[in-house]
């Protein structure tokens, strides 16, 4: 089945290398030989020609020639320059899927002058196949393009769709900017445990697989996060002492705040300027 994807990736930053990558890595996805990066920068197509065995080219229109699916990967201010390119010149049977943060599906549709358009928001963990995609596809995609869509989304993580746009400016805030506030988290623990007498790579696998142990029985319990952490707080003892630090220094309301404002940003992403 791997032979029925075509795949173009117009950009190829971080976020469509770890998209590309993770559809790599799942099985019967997409072929390499089928996935076409277009990339103006000649030492980023070299990396990604090396690192992942997919062809280049620096031209957008050369890349989605044979395509049945074009992801869109630039930055928002770099959309323009793409839409130039492309605009009118895909095929209706091409399904288009955009990951920029905070430009509306109407804005791609427009600019591109093509309908069949899915607005998807992922984050760096698809690489792993461990991300997760909130994603709205527009009223013209087919029954098969949607169904082309979720196949490659679930390969690279969990999936859902919604059929309001605005949830993906919630999910900008959510999955796809927190990962930077887990990382941040992490490299403190890390720290930490150094500070005690850890050597780093002892504390690296004591922080890492503590948080990866922590999401995985959250997941597979089902219960809420304050049952485990309960679980974990005996009365009196070194964990209640280091919550309390925790609460007193307002950790809690700080990942809120970062959170609201990553959201807010999203917002003032689709505003002209």
């Amino acid at each position: 089945m791997a032979d029925d994807i075509h795949l173009a990736s117009i950009g190829g930053g971080m976020m469509g290398e770890a998209l590309i990558a993770g559809l790599l890595r799942a099985d019967g996805i997409v072929q390499a030989a089928n996935v076409v990066v277009a990339e103006p920068v000649m030492e980023r197509r070299r990396l990604l020609e090396q690192t992942h065995g997919v062809r280049t080219t620096p031209h957008n229109l050369e890349a989605v020639a044979n395509a049945n699916c074009v992801i869109v990967a630039v930055k928002p201010q770099v959309f323009s320059e793409v839409a130039r390119d492309l605009r009118g010149k895909l095929r209706p049977e091409q399904l288009v899927v955009t990951i920029m943060a905070g430009v509306p599906l109407a804005t791609v549709m427009t600019g591109l002058e093509h309908e069949q358009t899915v607005r998807v928001m992922p984050n760096v963990m698809c690489q792993v196949n461990q991300g997760v995609l909130v994603w709205k596809a527009a009223s013209a995609v087919t029954e098969l393009q949607r169904a082309l869509a979720q196949r490659i989304f679930a390969a690279t993580g969990a999936e859902f769709e919604v059929h309001d746009e605005a949830y993906l400016d919630r999910a900008t805030a959510v999955s796809a900017s927190s990962p930077a506030f887990i990382f941040l988290i992490l490299e403190a623990l890390i720290d930490a445990g150094v500070h005690v007498g850890f050597a780093r790579p002892q504390a690296t696998t004591l922080a890492v697989q503590t948080v990866l142990g922590a999401a995985t029985l959250l997941k597979e319990t089902g219960r809420h996060p304050a049952e485990l952490k309960n679980m974990v707080t005996s009365p009196a003892g070194t964990t209640a002492e280091g919550l309390l630090v925790l609460e007193r220094t307002g950790v809690r309301a700080a990942l809120t705040d970062a959170v609201l404002a990553a959201y807010h940003k999203a917002e003032a992403l689709q505003k002209p300027s």
